[in-house]
């Protein structure tokens, strides 16, 4: 297969980043029907196992997926050029919405269309939570320990309990969850010490690491916020949730309101929902706000799982054949799902429903995603609409 050049990744995935529509699910199978089918730039199984990888690695599984074509394309500048594409019209739309806020939110109808984002926000994580319950807690074991998970979070608030749910669910799948390995074809031969792939599993985990010390409040603090939010999010898209809200509404850099209302603007945008970042790092009073403060949230929240996904790429073949990894995936995915359980009981904590209307529009909302099958964007504007009414 000839190499391409990073100007033809930009312009493949620019045009996806305008019209992806639909969450994550949705844009790997639009990577699929242009890359695999249409362009040819790589086989089914070629795609398949970056699936698995992306799915298997945290951060956003699309992002990660895209930056892995691009860099199969056209190497190191492929991989950021595809990300750029898909990642930029988001961006700047949900920085766009962020700086409509400061200026029209004094204004009542602005103030009804806020309240009807925040609702969306809440039928989105409403059927998110019973589509991942359903995909990823199939059996009885795995809905308990979704269970013990939301539990837990309720005992253990804060970013040190989210750590501590992952960990637990990852060792329980170990234990618990493993099952004998089936026949398979022979083994490949064990990985090969990868030097440049080393140093970016290093720096993933030096950066993660120094996000614990660096300062809380600053252009710094903006980082490890979002940096530390990006590199703990393990089942992608709506997960990034509990652990944005930790990080910037638990020490009052955004309004619990305002954040729902970003977070609800989010699912009207193409691209990946963590383009979300820049609507927060544009608002977060913790840092430098504007358009500095939305790129170095943009960056920080996409930079751990491209340096992961990186760094994995050339030993996944041999790791993905090990029992104890997929089993640590099943307990993973498990806790993931209580921890986004344990999110929505505290959305409903928040004071959203309010007025008389508030749980109709909701209500209704949760349908149209989950039995109605309506785009996202369309239950947005429907929530956005009914609250400029109500």
């Amino acid at each position: 297969m000839a190499k391409g050049n990073p100007f033809e990744v930009f312009r493949a995935f620019l045009v996806l980043g305008l019209t992806a529509f639909g969450g994550p699910v949705a844009h790997l199978g639009y990577f699929r029907r242009e890359f695999v089918e249409k362009r040819a730039w790589l086989t089914a199984e070629d795609y398949a196992t970056l699936i698995a990888l992306c799915q298997f690695l945290p951060g956003p599984a699309s992002s990660q997926t895209g930056f892995c074509i691009g860099l199969k394309r056209a190497g190191w500048l492929g991989g950021l050029a595809a990300w750029l594409g898909f990642t930029l019209p988001s961006a700047l739309l949900m920085y766009a919405m962020a700086h409509w806020l400061s200026q029209f939110q004094s204004w009542p109808m602005a103030q009804g269309i806020l309240h009807g984002l925040q609702l969306a926000a809440i039928a989105v994580v409403a059927q998110a939570v019973w589509t991942m319950a359903r995909t990823l807690c199939p059996d009885t074991p795995r809905r308990a320990l979704g269970l013990l998970a939301t539990a837990l979070l309720a005992i253990m608030p804060g970013t040190g309990g989210q750590i501590f749910v992952l960990i637990v669910g990852a060792l329980i799948g170990i234990l618990a969850l493993e099952s004998p390995p089936a026949p398979a074809p022979p083994r490949p031969a064990a990985a090969v010490a990868h030097a440049p792939a080393l140093l970016l599993l290093a720096l993933f985990a030096l950066l993660l690491l120094a996000t614990f010390f660096l300062p809380q409040t600053g252009a710094l603090g903006l980082f490890a916020a979002f940096y530390r939010s990006g590199a703990l999010v393990f089942g992608g898209g709506h997960v990034v949730l509990p652990l944005l809200r930790q990080a910037i509404v638990a020490p009052g850099w955004i309004t619990p309101q305002l954040f729902l209302s970003g977070y609800g603007a989010a699912q009207a945008v193409p691209g990946p929902l963590f383009t979300v970042a820049a609507f927060l790092g544009a608002v977060a009073s913790g840092g430098p706000q504007g358009a500095f403060g939305a790129a170095i949230a943009t960056l920080a929240i996409f930079l751990p799982g491209l340096l992961l996904v990186s760094g994995a790429l050339p030993y996944w073949q041999a790791l993905q054949r090990h029992p104890s990894i997929a089993a640590a995936v099943k307990g993973l995915n498990a806790a993931v799902v209580g921890l986004l359980g344990a999110t929505f009981i505290g959305l409903l904590n928040l004071g959203t429903l309010v007025g008389p209307w508030d749980l109709p529009i909701a209500i209704t909302a949760i349908l149209l995603l989950s039995f109605g099958r309506a785009r996202p964007i369309l239950v947005v504007l429907f929530c956005a609409a009914a609250g400029a009414l109500a």
